[in-house]
């Protein structure tokens, strides 16, 4: 028999677990925009081998130390129209967009952890990850190399990240992680010691492993995709740059940021296509 009390408690239920995750979505979203505030040093200093502390930030062009209003977070760039408050130089429009970029990759991994209950323990990680992965992307676009600094802690962090993991969700997937991790060592690695350099780069084969056990947690098959993806969205943007005459056959492109959108597209759609296809196949 239907019970009003039942409706109303499921209801209210719904509506305290929609209110939680708009504050949680609030709150990582203004977090996001911080820490993508943060990005921008690294990615201007960490290739120069700068540290990331000190001094605080300044113009690139004048030197002038900035003020802290001057340093909020996309805000101040559209307060100052995109010059310097002191030499009027332009500010590359590279800032604000790795701030927002940030905050839409936060939320964007909120709305995903949140849809099923186990996989809020896994988005510590995947944040941590995300901004490393963005800072990766954009000095890989600019310096064609991945840093050993950022690369390297990756390995310590993803470890102790899986591992509270389990200890949250009372199960382990290491299996699947190791399987994953090997699976995009080999493939990655092996392309970098077969091509001599050529094909892959040494820091694509050194971020491969953390990619792959990240995706590999999530099951072999979803570390499959995220791999499968990066080598797809890789060739279609080589046929692209060639065709349109910016890079001939031989010129090398930067392979981390596929790799890291690889791995962003299995996270967030692997288990789909695999449902997909397994169905497809009748699996």
């Amino acid at each position: 028999m239907w019970n009003p009390s039942e409706l109303s408690w499921s209801r209210w239920a719904q509506c305290s677990l929609m209110h939680e995750g708009l504050w949680l979505a609030i709150g990582l979203g203004v977090l996001g925009l911080l820490v993508g505030s943060f990005l921008n040093v690294v990615i201007a200093r960490v290739p120069q081998g700068k540290s990331i502390v000190m001094p605080a930030s300044s113009c690139p062009r004048c030197g002038a130390q900035l003020l802290s209003r001057d340093n909020i977070p996309v805000l101040s760039w559209l307060l100052l129209r995109g010059r310097c408050r002191s030499c009027r130089e332009p500010i590359a429009v590279r800032y604000p967009l790795v701030e927002a970029g940030n905050a839409v990759l936060w939320l964007t991994l909120c709305w995903w952890a949140i849809q099923e209950p186990g996989r809020t323990s896994l988005l510590p990680l995947l944040l941590i990850l995300s901004s490393a992965g963005l800072a990766l992307a954009m000095i890989d676009i600019e310096h064609h190399r991945l840093p050993d600094a950022i690369v390297l802690p990756l390995y310590p962090v993803t470890a102790i990240g899986l591992l509270l993991c389990q200890l949250i969700d009372s199960q382990g997937h290491w299996p699947s992680a190791v399987v994953g991790a090997m699976i995009w060592a080999l493939v990655i690695g092996g392309l970098w010691l077969l091509t001599a350099g050529r094909g892959m780069g040494r820091g694509d084969a050194k971020l491969a492993p953390v990619l792959g056990a990240v995706t590999g947690w999530m099951g072999v098959a979803i570390a499959g995709i995220g791999l499968m993806t990066a080598f797809a969205l890789g060739a279609i943007a080589g046929l692209v740059l060639i065709l349109a005459g910016r890079r001939g056959r031989q010129s090398r492109l930067a392979f981390g940021p596929f790799m890291l959108i690889g791995t962003l597209f299995a996270v967030l759609f692997g288990q789909v296509v695999w449902d997909l296809y397994s169905h497809a196949i009748g699996l």
